[in-house]
């Protein structure tokens, strides 16, 4: 299906537009499930660590968020409609489906690595795509949430790194 455009004075090509909209959209379903797995992480976290990864996966979200607000954005700039539907979440996200049995901290710490490291993958990857497209503004956009990510998952990966 052709992603349909709203008028705008924008002036990137339509066939740029449409693309750039359709990338911004697969990756909004990514954050989106990302932001929902930190929760997941921070409701259901146990252990000798609780408060501080608590408050860590709860940052994560947060930050996430943002992400996902300026994603949307950017494809309504372009003249697109954001899909942000728990639906469209459900079919489109690229990321592993979150465990929902995980109560250590250790397991919940494996887990949100590995989504952070795999949205962080896409980022990098929609920056060349982006790019490619002669969008400088979407690719801008990528690289700013690919260092994010790159942050927070250093942040949760610090946790497994020192010997105790």
């Amino acid at each position: 299906m052709k992603t349909s455009l709203h008028q705008t004075q924008n002036g990137l090509p339509q066939d740029t537009r449409r693309q750039a909209i359709d990338l911004l959209n697969q990756c909004l379903a990514d954050a989106l499930d990302l932001g929902l797995q930190a929760k997941q992480a921070h409701w259901n976290v146990k252990g000798p660590h609780f408060i501080g990864l608590h408050e860590l996966f709860d940052k994560v979200a947060g930050e996430v968020v943002e992400f996902t607000d300026d994603i949307a954005e950017r494809a309504v700039e372009l003249g697109g409609v954001a899909q942000g539907t728990v639906q469209v979440v459900a079919q489109q996200s690229r990321l592993t489906a979150y465990p929902l049995d995980l109560a250590s901290g250790k397991e919940h710490i494996a887990a949100l690595s590995g989504a952070l490291a795999k949205f962080g993958t896409s980022a990098r990857a929609a920056i060349d795509t982006a790019t490619s497209l002669g969008d400088a503004d979407t690719a801008d956009l990528f690289t700013g949430v690919s260092r994010g990510v790159d942050k927070l998952l250093w942040m949760v990966e610090a946790h497994t790194q020192a010997k105790e």
